[in-house]
């Protein structure tokens, strides 16, 4: 138990910090501008092409895990847009914000810094797959849903145009291509180049927990939505247990690699969330709502989810 506390203490404890900084500063929201553009441009980017490309390029090409891992989040996502439309009849539009809410974990800000502080260096090729590859995949999904729903006016040439645009220069993807590239040629980096990625990865994470910290704060608990009873169980309980089932009963993998994935599964409901839902004009304060509650649950959840990896109470060997 000490062991669990003294990882999620420093971790938390940053969410903390942030949150009572802009409480009691005040400042406004825009004020936080810049440093989720250094996060977002440059820190995360950093770490992400720093864990790819000093990786074997032969671990890299997992595709079973990725097939996997990506199976069981939208087997989630399905459930959860199945119970929105068919059992409590809501709009299109609400039924995928909703699925991300209990699909859509916190993985770029939260994911690299939790997991490689919990698990060590092995977790960072896992990571950056889940990461690179979930993000691209839910940046395809949402546009896509909301022009079924009729949020979207693009035409669909004119779509397929942005979504590929916004996948293929997301800093997230741009830096992880970069780092298969490097490790696929074997190119040597130079030290200077290395040291300044290194500084720049090492503020990826306390930068990535202060500015979660911050946005809580700004983002006051207003309408608290009926869908929490089951999204967020789903998020912090059925999300993370669907992907250790998914990567278990295939077999195959590093105990690391599913430990890892679980992790990142565990974590609450991305911020990023609230961002599609602000794009098209749908859910936005239960999002806000939503994000808010889980994190705040997840203290405990993720705590209990370290302590089940930890401790050897996950069975990872029960299917291999």
């Amino acid at each position: 138990m000490a062991d669990i506390i003294s990882l999620l203490l420093p971790f938390f404890g940053l969410i903390l910090i942030g949150y009572a900084a802009a409480k009691a500063t005040k400042q406004p929201a825009e004020a936080l501008g810049w440093l989720n553009t250094f996060i977002i441009y440059a820190a995360l980017p950093a770490l992400f092409f720093k864990l790819v490309s000093r990786t074997p390029i032969e671990e890299l090409t997992r595709v079973d895990f990725i097939i996997n891992d990506i199976a069981a989040t939208y087997a989630v996502f399905i459930l959860l847009f199945a119970i929105g439309r068919f059992v409590r009849g809501n709009p299109l539009d609400e039924c995928t914000i909703q699925s991300f809410a209990g699909a859509y974990g916190n993985i770029g800000y939260m994911g690299p810094g939790l997991a490689l502080l919990a698990l060590g260096e092995a977790a960072a090729v896992p990571v950056a797959l889940i990461v690179c590859f979930e993000n691209a995949l839910h940046f395809i999904v949402a546009p896509a849903l909301m022009a079924a729903a009729g949020d979207d006016k693009r035409s669909a040439g004119r779509l397929a145009c942005d979504i590929a645009r916004k996948v293929a220069l997301h800093p997230f993807i741009l830096s992880t291509a970069a780092g298969f590239a490097v490790a696929a040629l074997h190119l040597d980096q130079p030290a200077a180049f290395q040291r300044l990625v290194d500084y720049l990865a090492q503020a990826a994470a306390p930068c990535a927990l202060f500015a979660m910290g911050v946005t809580l704060a700004l983002r006051p608990l207003k309408r608290i939505p009926a869908e929490i009873s089951y999204i967020v169980p789903a998020k912090l309980i059925l999300h993370p247990i669907a992907v250790f089932l998914a990567l278990t009963v295939i077999g195959g993998f590093e105990p690391v690699w599913i430990q890892a994935a679980v992790l990142l599964a565990s974590l609450p409901t991305a911020t990023n969330v609230f961002v599609i839902g602000q794009q098209y004009g749908v859910w936005q304060e239960r999002a806000s709502a939503t994000i808010l509650i889980t994190t705040v649950l997840s203290v405990a959840s993720v705590s209990l989810w370290l302590i089940a990896i930890r401790s050897g109470l996950l069975p990872l060997q029960l299917f291999l």
